[in-house]
């Protein structure tokens, strides 16, 4: 994965936190993940499509996710709560929609969130596509994007591909 995805998922999701629940966020070393089990109990995914293809999964530990929802709504929900979810899904949809803005001549689009509460849920991804874990510390609590995405204009810049592409 190019490392110039990562950069925009990293200043999103410290100017959503840091605007929207007055959280800074201390990002910590990325590492590349192995297997599809996210790395905590709640998951906000979204879908990446166009130029840029993927996921990415905004994951928490319940104990966090709880805090970091109290803190953005101003309520406390039930973990199994649609209005839970809708805040969830919410934050993944603002970081993801800031990372976006950030592709610079990319057309990319995003999916709706979908929310997982759960443990040892997960989350199929793109065989081909290495996902990369951001650690993240907040006041809250910890919390890790997982972004599995890949360029797919690259591939139809790469040398033959067009002729590829058109013959038959």
């Amino acid at each position: 994965m190019d490392a110039s995805f990562i950069t925009p998922f990293v200043s999103s999701i410290q100017n959503v936190f840091s605007t929207m629940l007055q959280l800074d966020v201390q990002v910590n070393e990325p590492v590349l993940k192995r297997g599809g089990t996210p790395t905590h109990d709640v998951s906000g995914i979204i879908g990446m499509s166009g130029d840029v293809v993927g996921s990415v999964v905004l994951s928490f530990p319940e104990t966090t996710a709880s805090a970091v929802v109290q803190t953005f709504t101003g309520e406390s929900f039930a973990v199994d709560s649609a209005d839970f979810a809708d805040a969830i899904g919410e934050l993944v949809n603002m970081v993801s929609g800031g990372a976006k803005a950030m592709f610079a001549g990319k057309n990319v689009s995003i999916s709706v969130p979908s929310v997982v509460v759960g443990r040892g849920h997960s989350v199929a991804k793109q065989s081909d596509v290495p996902c990369v874990c951001i650690p993240c510390s907040t006041d809250c609590g910890d919390l890790t994007i997982e972004v599995a995405i890949k360029d797919t204009t690259a591939a139809s810049a790469a040398p033959g591909a067009s002729a590829a592409s058109t013959a038959g």
